[in-house]
Protein backbone atom coordinates (compact mmCIF):
# COMPACT_ATOMS: atom_id res chain seq x y z
CA UNK A 1 0.00 0.00 0.00
CA UNK A 2 1.48 3.13 -0.73
CA UNK A 3 1.97 5.96 1.44
CA UNK A 4 0.54 9.51 1.35
CA UNK A 5 2.57 11.87 -0.41
CA UNK A 6 3.92 15.03 1.57
CA UNK A 7 6.07 18.37 0.03
CA UNK A 8 8.96 19.49 2.21
CA UNK A 9 10.07 22.58 1.96
CA UNK A 10 13.25 23.69 3.90
CA UNK A 11 16.92 25.94 3.91
CA UNK A 12 18.30 28.21 5.77
CA UNK A 13 16.91 31.59 7.13
CA UNK A 14 16.24 34.19 4.75
CA UNK A 15 15.59 32.15 1.65
CA UNK A 16 12.44 32.42 0.66
CA UNK A 17 11.00 29.05 2.10
CA UNK A 18 7.46 30.79 3.44
CA UNK A 19 7.13 32.54 -0.27
CA UNK A 20 7.79 29.41 -2.10
CA UNK A 21 5.63 27.46 -0.02
CA UNK A 22 2.13 29.95 -0.66
CA UNK A 23 2.82 30.18 -4.09
CA UNK A 24 2.83 26.28 -4.39
CA UNK A 25 0.03 25.64 -2.15
CA UNK A 26 -2.32 27.71 -4.37
CA UNK A 27 -0.79 26.46 -7.67
CA UNK A 28 -1.24 22.91 -6.29
CA UNK A 29 -4.52 23.15 -4.06
CA UNK A 30 -2.09 23.19 -0.89
CA UNK A 31 -2.02 23.55 2.95
CA UNK A 32 1.51 24.49 4.96
CA UNK A 33 2.65 22.57 8.52
CA UNK A 34 5.05 25.02 9.29
CA UNK A 35 8.48 23.41 10.89
CA UNK A 36 9.80 26.32 12.79
CA UNK A 37 10.41 25.49 16.60
CA UNK A 38 9.89 29.38 17.51
CA UNK A 39 7.06 30.28 15.49
CA UNK A 40 5.07 28.01 17.53
CA UNK A 41 4.98 30.41 20.28
CA UNK A 42 1.83 33.72 20.38
CA UNK A 43 3.59 36.93 20.43
CA UNK A 44 6.93 35.91 18.25
CA UNK A 45 6.29 37.19 15.22
CA UNK A 46 8.91 39.97 13.96
CA UNK A 47 11.58 37.97 15.62
CA UNK A 48 11.29 35.00 14.31
CA UNK A 49 10.23 36.38 10.84
CA UNK A 50 6.77 34.87 11.14
CA UNK A 51 4.57 34.74 7.96
CA UNK A 52 1.83 37.46 8.31
CA UNK A 53 -2.26 36.76 7.30
CA UNK A 54 -1.95 39.16 3.96
CA UNK A 55 1.71 37.25 3.17
CA UNK A 56 -0.60 33.70 3.52
CA UNK A 57 -3.03 34.81 0.31
CA UNK A 58 -5.39 32.89 1.91
CA UNK A 59 -3.49 29.90 2.22
CA UNK A 60 -4.43 27.87 5.17
CA UNK A 61 -1.06 27.34 7.57
CA UNK A 62 -0.83 25.07 10.71
CA UNK A 63 0.99 25.13 13.68
CA UNK A 64 1.75 28.61 14.13
CA UNK A 65 0.45 30.03 17.46
CA UNK A 66 0.11 26.83 19.45
CA UNK A 67 2.21 27.73 22.71
CA UNK A 68 2.26 30.63 25.03
CA UNK A 69 5.55 32.07 25.61
CA UNK A 70 7.53 30.40 28.17
CA UNK A 71 5.86 27.31 27.83
CA UNK A 72 8.28 24.31 27.20
CA UNK A 73 7.93 22.65 23.57
CA UNK A 74 9.42 20.74 21.71
CA UNK A 75 10.29 18.00 19.11
CA UNK A 76 8.50 15.46 20.61
CA UNK A 77 5.62 17.24 20.93
CA UNK A 78 5.55 18.79 17.88
CA UNK A 79 5.67 15.50 15.88
CA UNK A 80 2.39 13.97 16.85
CA UNK A 81 0.81 17.59 15.83
CA UNK A 82 2.46 17.79 12.83
CA UNK A 83 0.97 14.07 12.10
CA UNK A 84 -2.39 15.32 13.02
CA UNK A 85 -2.61 18.68 10.90
CA UNK A 86 -1.38 16.62 7.62
CA UNK A 87 -3.36 13.53 7.89
CA UNK A 88 -6.34 16.16 8.32
CA UNK A 89 -5.01 18.19 5.27
CA UNK A 90 -5.05 14.58 3.47
CA UNK A 91 -8.60 13.77 4.49
CA UNK A 92 -10.05 16.85 2.95
CA UNK A 93 -8.46 16.03 -0.49
CA UNK A 94 -5.15 18.44 -0.03
CA UNK A 95 -1.62 18.13 -0.51
CA UNK A 96 0.33 18.78 2.55
CA UNK A 97 3.46 21.17 2.26
CA UNK A 98 5.80 21.12 5.54
CA UNK A 99 7.41 24.25 5.52
CA UNK A 100 10.26 25.37 7.69
CA UNK A 101 14.05 25.50 8.96
CA UNK A 102 14.16 23.55 11.81
CA UNK A 103 15.52 20.28 10.65
CA UNK A 104 14.87 18.44 13.44
CA UNK A 105 11.59 19.27 13.64
CA UNK A 106 11.32 18.72 9.26
CA UNK A 107 12.90 15.38 9.96
CA UNK A 108 11.33 14.27 12.65
CA UNK A 109 7.91 14.43 10.41
CA UNK A 110 9.51 13.51 6.97
CA UNK A 111 11.41 10.40 8.42
CA UNK A 112 9.35 9.00 11.07
CA UNK A 113 11.35 9.44 14.20
CA UNK A 114 10.23 7.08 16.89
CA UNK A 115 11.00 8.47 20.36
CA UNK A 116 11.10 6.14 23.07
CA UNK A 117 10.50 8.05 26.32
CA UNK A 118 12.75 7.16 29.14
CA UNK A 119 11.68 8.22 32.39
CA UNK A 120 13.11 11.72 33.65
CA UNK A 121 14.92 12.12 36.53
CA UNK A 122 13.33 14.34 38.76
CA UNK A 123 16.16 14.88 41.18
CA UNK A 124 18.86 15.82 37.99
CA UNK A 125 16.43 17.30 36.17
CA UNK A 126 15.98 19.47 39.36
CA UNK A 127 20.06 20.03 39.48
CA UNK A 128 19.62 20.94 35.73
CA UNK A 129 17.50 23.74 35.81
CA UNK A 130 19.28 25.64 38.28
CA UNK A 131 22.21 25.41 35.38
CA UNK A 132 22.95 28.36 33.22
CA UNK A 133 22.14 27.28 28.82
CA UNK A 134 25.96 27.62 28.44
CA UNK A 135 27.11 25.08 31.52
CA UNK A 136 24.59 22.50 30.44
CA UNK A 137 26.51 22.43 27.06
CA UNK A 138 29.52 22.41 28.77
CA UNK A 139 28.29 19.16 30.62
CA UNK A 140 27.20 17.40 27.54
CA UNK A 141 30.78 18.58 25.76
CA UNK A 142 32.41 17.32 28.30
CA UNK A 143 30.91 14.12 28.22
CA UNK A 144 31.48 13.48 24.39
CA UNK A 145 27.95 14.59 22.76
CA UNK A 146 28.10 16.46 19.64
CA UNK A 147 25.50 19.27 19.55
CA UNK A 148 23.20 20.46 16.56
CA UNK A 149 22.19 24.08 15.79
CA UNK A 150 18.22 22.80 16.72
CA UNK A 151 18.96 21.97 20.50
CA UNK A 152 21.98 24.87 20.91
CA UNK A 153 19.86 26.81 22.41
CA UNK A 154 16.95 24.60 23.58
CA UNK A 155 17.05 24.41 27.52
CA UNK A 156 14.71 21.45 27.80
CA UNK A 157 16.72 19.46 24.79
CA UNK A 158 19.42 19.84 26.68
CA UNK A 159 18.29 18.83 30.03
CA UNK A 160 16.77 15.58 28.11
CA UNK A 161 20.16 14.90 25.91
CA UNK A 162 21.89 15.05 29.71
CA UNK A 163 19.29 12.65 31.51
CA UNK A 164 20.01 10.16 28.20
CA UNK A 165 23.43 10.71 28.16
CA UNK A 166 24.20 10.16 32.33
CA UNK A 167 21.22 6.84 32.05
CA UNK A 168 23.80 5.18 29.83
CA UNK A 169 21.49 5.93 26.51
CA UNK A 170 23.67 6.64 23.45
CA UNK A 171 22.53 10.03 22.57
CA UNK A 172 24.47 9.46 18.90
CA UNK A 173 22.42 6.25 18.38
CA UNK A 174 20.52 6.42 14.71
CA UNK A 175 16.65 7.19 15.37
CA UNK A 176 14.13 4.43 15.00
CA UNK A 177 12.27 5.47 12.16
CA UNK A 178 8.58 4.26 10.70
CA UNK A 179 7.60 7.03 7.38
CA UNK A 180 3.93 7.62 7.43
CA UNK A 181 4.13 9.54 4.36
CA UNK A 182 6.08 9.44 0.60
CA UNK A 183 8.59 12.65 1.10
CA UNK A 184 9.65 15.49 -1.87
CA UNK A 185 12.02 17.36 -0.25
CA UNK A 186 12.87 20.74 -2.47
CA UNK A 187 15.82 22.88 -0.82
CA UNK A 188 16.29 26.89 -1.03
CA UNK A 189 19.15 28.73 -0.70
CA UNK A 190 21.57 31.10 -2.56
CA UNK A 191 24.95 31.64 -2.49
CA UNK A 192 26.46 33.00 0.85
CA UNK A 193 27.14 36.20 -0.03
CA UNK A 194 23.29 37.14 -1.26
CA UNK A 195 22.18 35.08 2.18
CA UNK A 196 24.10 37.49 3.85
CA UNK A 197 22.61 40.71 2.04
CA UNK A 198 19.52 39.77 2.42
CA UNK A 199 20.14 38.59 6.34
CA UNK A 200 21.21 42.56 6.67
CA UNK A 201 17.78 43.48 4.46
CA UNK A 202 15.47 41.48 6.59
CA UNK A 203 17.24 42.63 10.01
CA UNK A 204 16.89 46.05 9.27
CA UNK A 205 13.31 45.63 8.00
CA UNK A 206 12.15 44.11 11.03
CA UNK A 207 14.34 46.44 13.86
CA UNK A 208 11.93 49.34 11.96
CA UNK A 209 8.98 47.47 11.77
CA UNK A 210 9.15 47.43 15.71
CA UNK A 211 11.23 44.27 16.54
CA UNK A 212 12.64 45.63 19.63
CA UNK A 213 9.38 46.74 20.63
CA UNK A 214 8.26 43.14 20.07
CA UNK A 215 10.81 41.71 22.87
CA UNK A 216 10.54 44.67 25.20
CA UNK A 217 6.54 43.99 25.41
CA UNK A 218 7.01 40.72 25.62
CA UNK A 219 9.14 41.38 29.14
CA UNK A 220 6.37 43.59 30.06
CA UNK A 221 3.72 41.05 29.89
CA UNK A 222 5.77 38.53 31.93
CA UNK A 223 8.01 36.55 29.54
CA UNK A 224 11.39 35.79 31.40
CA UNK A 225 14.17 36.62 30.50
CA UNK A 226 16.18 32.80 31.02
CA UNK A 227 13.52 31.62 28.27
CA UNK A 228 14.30 34.78 25.89
CA UNK A 229 17.45 34.46 26.17
CA UNK A 230 17.01 30.37 25.75
CA UNK A 231 15.50 31.63 21.88
CA UNK A 232 18.84 32.64 20.81
CA UNK A 233 19.56 34.90 17.76
CA UNK A 234 16.64 38.14 17.98
CA UNK A 235 15.01 37.74 21.44
CA UNK A 236 18.94 37.30 22.93
CA UNK A 237 20.23 40.14 21.26
CA UNK A 238 17.39 42.34 21.72
CA UNK A 239 17.45 41.11 25.29
CA UNK A 240 21.17 41.99 25.87
CA UNK A 241 20.43 45.68 24.12
CA UNK A 242 17.19 45.95 26.43
CA UNK A 243 19.21 45.15 29.31
CA UNK A 244 22.38 47.60 28.80
CA UNK A 245 24.73 44.66 27.66
CA UNK A 246 25.20 45.78 24.53
CA UNK A 247 24.96 49.15 24.14
CA UNK A 248 24.23 50.98 21.13
CA UNK A 249 21.85 50.00 18.13
CA UNK A 250 24.61 50.10 16.17
CA UNK A 251 26.24 47.35 17.85
CA UNK A 252 22.63 45.73 17.89
CA UNK A 253 22.57 45.54 14.23
CA UNK A 254 26.29 44.12 14.15
CA UNK A 255 26.49 41.65 16.47
CA UNK A 256 22.64 40.01 15.68
CA UNK A 257 23.73 40.50 11.90
CA UNK A 258 26.85 38.43 12.42
CA UNK A 259 24.88 36.18 14.34
CA UNK A 260 22.13 35.31 11.81
CA UNK A 261 24.79 34.78 9.58
CA UNK A 262 26.53 32.31 11.60
CA UNK A 263 23.03 30.50 12.07
CA UNK A 264 22.81 30.31 8.74
CA UNK A 265 25.38 28.86 7.94
CA UNK A 266 24.88 26.02 10.16
CA UNK A 267 21.82 25.66 8.42
CA UNK A 268 23.54 25.09 5.80
CA UNK A 269 25.88 22.20 7.09
CA UNK A 270 22.63 20.85 8.82
CA UNK A 271 20.64 20.58 5.76
CA UNK A 272 23.87 19.49 3.28
CA UNK A 273 23.69 16.12 5.38
CA UNK A 274 20.41 14.68 3.50
CA UNK A 275 21.27 13.43 0.06
CA UNK A 276 17.71 13.63 -0.93
CA UNK A 277 17.41 16.99 -0.97
CA UNK A 278 16.07 18.87 -4.62
CA UNK A 279 18.37 22.08 -4.44
CA UNK A 280 16.25 24.58 -6.25
CA UNK A 281 17.83 27.53 -8.37
CA UNK A 282 15.89 30.25 -6.06
CA UNK A 283 17.45 33.24 -8.70
CA UNK A 284 15.85 31.11 -11.70
CA UNK A 285 12.18 30.50 -11.46
CA UNK A 286 11.71 27.90 -8.73
CA UNK A 287 8.25 27.63 -8.76
CA UNK A 288 8.49 26.05 -12.74
CA UNK A 289 11.24 24.16 -11.53
CA UNK A 290 9.16 23.04 -7.76
CA UNK A 291 6.41 22.37 -10.31
CA UNK A 292 8.00 20.21 -12.35
CA UNK A 293 9.41 17.98 -9.14
CA UNK A 294 6.35 17.83 -8.03
CA UNK A 295 4.34 16.86 -11.09
CA UNK A 296 6.73 13.91 -11.23
CA UNK A 297 6.45 13.13 -7.87
CA UNK A 298 2.76 13.00 -7.52
CA UNK A 299 2.31 11.69 -10.98
CA UNK A 300 4.55 8.63 -9.61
Amino acid sequence: MSLPKLIVILGPTACGKSGLGVALAKKYGGEIVSADSRQVYRGLDLGTGKITPGEMEGVPHHLLDVAAPGEQYSVARFQPMAYEAIDSILDRGNLPFLVGGTGLYVRAVAEGYVFHQAPPDPELRSELEALPTAALRDRLTAAGVELDQDCYHNRPRLVRLIEKTENGEDPHAEAERQPRYDVLTLGVGYPRETVCRRIDHRLLARLEAGMVEEVANLRKNGVSDEFLEGLGLEYRYILHYLTGAIPTEEALIEELGRAIKRFAKRQVSWFKKDRDVHWLDMEGDPVAEAGRLIDAFLGG
